[in-house]
């Protein structure tokens, strides 16, 4: 069976940073830094990945490349007496994603356009490079397509500011998919079937099972080997 030329795009994006395509990309990144933060792009780098978030080559699509900082967030260090481990210097994530502050600095660069999606790009040791689409919501192309007509109503304006994008709805806490794995509420439903089960004692972390009664009096007597 034949596969599309996006089925080896992606596959060729699962490890952008290997073989001819990481070579490709480091030549980009050297040229990437001696460019500004925000950047209007001819096409997209991840066909792919745009195709699927929206993107249509025709007029009143526009591609961005934003450029944002890798790393957490610093804070002053403090003067007063306190042990190292209590500065709070260190270890402060912001509650906003990386991608989304990308969307929100295209927004406000190209105010009379839309957010649609946005996907990463490349990375270096200091920082992280998303491309953003962006729509003209004023164009007459983008009022006719029936598929992207929707962005005209001015009730989408500032859609990342205001956690519309999908960077935003999973900061919020809006992706159900997403949200269930190592999350308080999984974790008490896995052990509430624990405790049913008596599989596992409340102290360890699965090291030790705990045993019935009877099974441990008949192996203390030698019934059980």
């Amino acid at each position: 069976m034949s596969k599309s030329a996006y089925h080896y795009i992606a596959a060729t994006w699962k490890r952008p940073y290997n073989g001819a395509h990481g070579e490709y990309v480091k030549q980009l990144l050297i040229r990437w830094r001696r460019q500004p933060s925000i950047i209007r792009a001819e096409k997209p780098l991840r066909l792919n990945r745009a195709r699927q978030l929206g993107y249509k080559a025709k007029q009143g699509i526009v591609i961005v490349r934003v450029r944002v900082r890798k790393g957490g967030l610093r804070k002053q260090r403090p003067n007063k007496g306190r042990r190292p481990k209590r500065m709070g210097v260190y270890g402060f994530a912001p509650s906003k994603s990386i991608r989304l502050i990308a969307e929100e600095r295209a927004q406000r660069k190209y105010p009379n356009l839309v957010v649609l999606n946005s996907y990463y790009v490349a990375e270096d040791g200091r920082y992280k490079w998303y491309e953003v689409i962006l729509i003209d919501p004023h164009h007459p192309a983008i009022k006719r397509d029936p598929e992207l007509k929707w962005v005209t109503t001015r009730k989408h304006r500032g859609r990342p500011f205001r956690g519309l994008t999908s960077a935003g709805k999973k900061m919020r806490g809006l992706r159900k998919s997403r949200g269930l794995k190592n999350t308080t509420k999984q974790k008490w439903k896995k052990k509430t079937k624990e405790r049913e089960l008596k599989k596992r004692h409340e102290a360890s972390r699965g090291a030790r099972l705990i045993v019935p009664d009877e099974i441990r009096y008949k192996y203390h007597k030698g019934d059980l080997q």
